[in-house]
């Protein structure tokens, strides 16, 4: 017989009742009564549960490893644990980093050490949103998981190598969670639109198969926003006397979703990382797509802007310095407008920097002179090119052979050098053969070939 400890923040009266009255679980969100229960359930996430995958082999053979669930809002992070659960014979503790403090966790461990030093029960502890442990919380968890008092499973929405320190993590196997395609959902509303025992089925209710498409694509990959969507027309429609969703239901809920992005998380460095490429790879059409990804999903303005400055030089460069300009213009341009005017200075400069040639001449020629400076440490500035302001260092010598550039045709001394001695000839910068660049590749060539 499976036994289970309850969670610090342990079951409610309406879960109790829930259990003894069926008619109580009614009272649950439809989408915490329509979690899978076993595997067979189970929607999406083929590449780690599917037939001959690791998780769904080791779930199914009751041997799961401490592990990190990692992926988006409504991808089956929780639903996963509770697959867990239903299929092990160990204890199955339920946690909350938000909820529960250092003291709970702490007492809850001792009865895990406890159970399995006198009674040789597992204990799985299942710790939602485990990237809001503060470092306290997770140095009292790592010995108890090293030393195999719990089996960890943590759900969490943050990348684990920047969420949960890196001793925890390097005890847990991660299994990353992809948002749950749209066919997928569009499953799950179907089935929890006829499931008489758990679902809406009892009610007697019919919805549009043009709806039902309409709620999953609106999801956007969370399974729970389509429950929770479905279940609202639901209740609305039962209101009004009718007993169809059609259309004009969906219609009338005016619901608007934002996209999937943590402005703080993956979802907004992946964008951004996309935009910044997009432009790389001189593809307008896409870097504005991506711009307008982190526009629409509330991110700063600010920091497209700002992204868009870096990006003038460190990839268009002297192919373009107009670029520089531009961007500049742009974000100054937000500064006085805001939003949404801005938008159009901003959609201006992302096209401009995308069309424009490339060149990471400036990147590697700062890398490069940073690579001497390492190598070669303070190097003496050489005697001609010192300031000489007083007669003693006149005495010294400082000053003494500098040619004048403008002396000189083309203003450039021949055979003048101004690198410390160690570097003369050294080259730091090396032009591209894109845009302007390509000419003043030209003209270094042809003035150091003259020296």
């Amino acid at each position: 017989m499976k036994r289970r400890a309850p969670a610090p923040s342990g079951p409610t009266l309406l879960d109790a009742a829930a259990r003894l009255d069926p008619t109580r679980a009614r009272e649950r969100p439809l989408a915490e009564r329509m979690r899978p229960r076993s595997l067979d359930e189970l929607l999406g996430q083929g590449h780690l549960v599917g037939e001959g995958k690791l998780l769904g082999r080791l779930i199914a053979h009751d041997k799961p490893p401490s592990m990190l669930l990692w992926g988006p809002p409504g991808s089956g992070k929780t639903t996963l644990a509770h697959v867990i659960a239903e299929h092990t014979r160990a204890r199955f503790v339920g946690f909350s980093a938000v909820l529960g403090g250092v003291p709970e966790l702490r007492a809850l461990l001792d009865e895990a050490r406890d159970e399995k030093r006198y009674h040789g029960a597992r204990t799985i502890l299942f710790v939602d949103e485990i990237h809001r442990f503060n470092k306290a919380q997770q140095d009292a968890l790592l010995p108890h998981v090293e030393n195999g008092t719990v089996t960890l499973v943590g759900a969490t929405t943050e990348n684990p190598s920047f969420g949960v320190n890196a001793a925890l993590t390097s005890r847990c196997k991660v299994f990353h969670l992809e948002p749950l395609a749209e066919a997928d959902i569009a499953l799950l509303v179907r089935r929890a639109l006829a499931d008489v025992e758990r679902g809406l089925g009892s009610l007697g209710l019919s919805a549009d198969d043009e709806v039902l498409d309409a709620i999953a694509h609106m999801a956007d990959g969370d399974a729970r926003r389509a429950l929770g969507t479905l279940e609202t027309l639901a209740d609305a429609v039962r209101a009004s006397g009718a007993t169809r969703i059609d259309r004009a239901a969906l219609d009338a809920s005016a619901e608007t979703v934002p996209r999937r992005h943590d402005k703080g998380g993956d979802q907004h460095y992946d964008v951004a990382s996309a935009f910044i490429k997009s432009m790389r790879g001189t593809d307008p059409d896409a870097a504005l797509y991506w711009m307008m990804r982190m526009l629409d999903a509330g991110d700063d303005p600010l920091f497209v802007s700002r992204r868009m400055l870096i990006f003038a030089s460190e990839d268009v460069g002297n192919a373009d310095p107009r670029a520089l300009l531009v961007a500049e213009a742009a974000d100054q341009a937000l500064r006085r407008l805001g939003l949404p005017e801005g938008l159009y200075p901003l959609a201006h400069a992302c096209l401009y920097l995308a069309s424009a040639p490339k060149s990471d001449g400036v990147k590697r020629a700062i890398a490069a002179t940073r690579a001497a400076l390492e190598a070669h440490g303070t190097l003496a500035v050489p005697k001609k090119l010192r300031n000489a302001p007083t007669r003693l260092a006149r005495e010294e010598g400082h000053g003494e052979g500098y040619k004048y550039a403008h002396d000189f045709p083309d203003h450039v001394a021949p055979g003048e050098t101004y690198l410390p001695d160690e570097l003369v000839g050294a080259r730091f910068y090396e032009p591209t053969d894109q845009g302007l660049e390509k000419a003043i590749a030209d003209k270094l060539a042809r003035l150091r070939g003259a020296k």
